[in-house]
């Protein structure tokens, strides 16, 4: 087909045969569509390919390059823009065609990045109030890149790149736009599966706190809002109330209360500052 929209997809996986599928069905409007999977047990990598998915294996030494960093250096990437997928992420109908209107045969971006937005699927209801998941995850693979972190002996995330934005490294594109359509995370099928990934989650940020090991990141209210709340002792309790009254999550009735929660949970143990993620 010659409509494809020249954006590389990138979908970083392992073990994630129960998502992949869906991942991947709007994906076919993408020019170029890449699994990277960290040697799944599970059938990710024969399922990708079935559904017309190139795979490539990966194996992480240990050092950085990450793994999304890993992508951009080494991978045969056929357009200078990249968009990194996560496998339990659906794209919606407009969602795709916002993207396809931008990237039309002449379009000339200035942007070195866009923020893409996505809603909550909790425990099967999507979550339309409350807290998005907002990251830069659709750039331009000249003018951003992953940041190398001092992280290393961080418990927790590992492989891959943590919970930090991009940086611009071109000086002339710098700014950062924002899609107006959201995309599907389903997140949390599960409370047990949630609350051992996000120990792990917390236990690297309570290390990169204490490291002082944060990236800066490229929009200047947003880092100024991460400084206050990495020292503000009340965190919890703002993720709460942002969450569920200020982001209105109460109109997702029972559902929109227990994720607020779940945000709480997770400052919390952030606060209570020491994590034993080899305890679940």
């Amino acid at each position: 087909m010659t409509n494809k929209i020249p954006i590389t997809v990138i979908i970083i996986t392992k073990n994630a045969a129960d998502h992949i599928a869906a991942c991947l069905a709007p994906l076919s409007a993408f020019a170029q569509v890449l699994v990277v999977d960290s040697y799944s047990e599970d059938k990710t990598v024969e399922i990708a390919q079935q559904k017309g998915a190139t795979s490539v294996l990966y194996q992480w030494n240990g050092r950085y390059p990450k793994k999304r960093q890993w992508c951009l250096d080494e991978l045969d990437i056929q357009h200078d823009w990249v968009f990194f997928v996560d496998a339990d992420e659906v794209l919606t109908s407009d969602f795709i065609q916002e993207i396809r209107s931008m990237f039309h045969a002449d379009a000339s971006l200035d942007e070195a990045g866009f923020f893409v937005c996505g809603e909550y699927i909790w425990n099967g209801r999507r979550l339309r109030f409350g807290l998005k998941n907002n990251k830069i995850a659709l750039f331009h693979r000249t003018r951003m890149k992953f940041p190398v972190v001092d992280d290393h002996d961080c418990p927790g995330m590992g492989e891959i790149e943590g919970h930090y934005q991009p940086i611009c490294i071109d000086p002339v594109y710098r700014r950062i736009g924002q899609l107006t359509h959201v995309l599907l995370h389903d997140a949390c099928r599960d409370q047990i599966s949630w609350l051992h990934r996000h120990r792990r989650y917390a236990a690297w940020e309570i290390c990169m706190n204490k490291k002082h090991a944060w990236p800066e990141d490229p929009v200047m209210y947003r880092q100024w809002l991460k400084c206050f709340l990495r020292s503000n002792p009340l965190r919890p309790e703002i993720a709460f109330v942002h969450s569920y009254i200020l982001k209105c999550g109460f109109m997702d009735g029972k559902a929109g209360l227990l994720f607020a929660v779940s945000r709480w949970r997770y400052y919390q143990m952030i606060r209570a500052g020491q994590i034993d993620i080899s305890v679940q």
